[in-house]
């Protein structure tokens, strides 16, 4: 099972980006692909974005799609989210998962999740 620590978190403004990494580590990464989930205060975790094992492919929650991009460096066994003209509303815990497709993380089958990280957007 592959083993994923997130980064990048952190308190922002709103209208600024930050960017998410996560690192996985003890199995291949490119045979997994992967999205990022994000929980907010008192609510349902909830998938964000996801790619699919090559980085060819990506899929958005639709509201988040024209500020959100989700990429991926397999010869770093990384996924990135960056996140950009942030909103107060975007303050949640982010959390980095691995999956067999994108249609089946989209699904919520989720092989390895990460601990998460925090992003804080002040008004």
């Amino acid at each position: 099972q592959v083993q994923l620590v997130e980064s990048g978190g952190g308190l922002v403004q709103a209208g600024g980006s930050l960017r998410l990494s996560c690192v996985a580590s003890g199995h291949i990464f490119s045979s997994y692909s992967m999205a990022w989930f994000h929980q907010a205060p008192g609510k349902e975790r909830e998938i964000v974005a996801a790619v699919s094992k090559t980085g060819r492919a990506t899929r958005y929650v639709d509201s988040l799609k024209d500020r959100f991009t989700i990429s991926r460096d397999n010869a770093k066994n990384t996924v990135y989210l960056q996140m950009n003209s942030l909103k107060p509303e975007d303050t949640a815990i982010y959390i980095c998962a691995a999956g067999d497709t994108t249609g089946s993380l989209w699904d919520g089958t989720v092989s390895s999740w990460g601990q998460g990280t925090q992003v804080t957007v002040s008004s």
